[in-house]
């Protein structure tokens, strides 16, 4: 087996273009951890606001980028004992070596059986967007039957899942999106769709029980208009703007506010690769490009026009 691999690095801050393909060595899996062969790296928000310097958590360049992964086990590192060589995963890997690469090494507890019945492809575009979905409506606001839920950028990557969880648990689903992306909304079981472009949703929509938020700014305070009484606002953003403000009109509104990150969970993919394997949850795939493209996938990623999400293959 080859000790060396191919992986896209940045060595400094800046835009698309300080992504480059480079050769590297193959990482060795620690004790806890799995050596992934991967598939598939989904390109999520998070990973251009990394590549800029926006968000810093991970340290200085250089830097693989790369949260998203599906792919085939390699190797096991000591007292791992969930997966074995030739297991297919998906799941999340982290700066500064991330899943932009043919091998990435991962904790196994954030990773999880891919789910049976999609190709590598479509694993590789969930682990991300799907937990930020997933376990802001399961865990912080336990969505169920009847709920009214408002789901901002509803047709992106975040959104578009959150459309198909929230359903699924019987909430009245409300969207956000660009009339274009209505129909696609509606396939996905979307109840009604509000094209922001023409329409103030803060001043047409009422009687929400939760907001889901990945816009932030000023969607924050104008989407407390909405809310029913004890209904919550859940900002999944991840970095942006300062939320005090949003956070004390809340309470002024008498309502609540939760700024989310998701965690990675093996456990919580293992209930999404669930829902995926029943066939209430489907990942809507914009864009296959290879790993030498990783500049372009930002560039379309920063838009913030992308219908579903952008998939880099090795």
């Amino acid at each position: 087996m080859t000790t060396r691999m191919r992986a896209v690095s940045q060595y400094t801050y800046g835009g698309p273009e300080v992504l480059e393909v480079v050769e590297t060595d193959r990482p060795t899996p620690g004790p806890g951890e799995v050596l992934v062969r991967v598939r598939a790296a989904g390109v999520n928000p998070a990973d251009w606001k990394i590549r800029a310097g926006t968000v810093r958590r991970f340290g200085d360049p250089p830097l693989t980028l790369g949260l998203d992964l599906c792919g085939t086990v390699e190797a096991v590192g000591d007292r791992t004992t969930r997966f074995q060589p030739g297991d297919d995963v998906y799941g999340c890997a982290f700066p500064p070596h991330g899943a932009y690469a043919e091998y990435v090494v991962a904790p196994a507890e954030a990773l999880a059986a891919a789910p049976g019945g999609i190709d590598h492809i479509h694993a590789g575009a969930l682990p991300v967007a799907a937990l930020t979905a997933w376990q802001p409506l399961m865990k912080v606001a336990a969505v169920g039957t009847g709920q009214r839920v408002l789901i901002h950028a509803a047709a992106g990557g975040i959104g578009h899942l959150a459309v198909q969880i929230a359903k699924a648990r019987g909430a009245y689903v409300i969207g956000t999106a660009r009339e274009s992306k209505h129909a696609f909304l509606r396939d996905l079981g979307a109840d009604e769709l509000i094209d922001y472009t023409t329409t103030d949703f803060a001043a047409t929509v009422r009687d929400i029980d939760v907001v889901l938020d990945p816009i932030s700014g000023d969607y924050g305070p104008r989407s407390l208009n909405t809310l029913a009484p004890d209904g919550i606002l859940i900002d999944v953003r991840g970095s942006g703007p300062d939320r005090t403000a949003v956070r004390e009109q809340a309470m002024a509104h008498g309502v609540g506010f939760v700024e989310f990150g998701f965690t990675p969970s093996g456990a919580d993919l293992e209930s999404i690769a669930n829902l995926v394997e029943r066939g209430s949850l489907h990942v809507a795939v914009n864009q296959v490009l290879p790993l030498e493209a990783a500049a372009k996938a930002h560039e379309l990623s920063e838009t913030n026009r992308v219908q579903g999400k952008i998939v880099l293959t090795p």
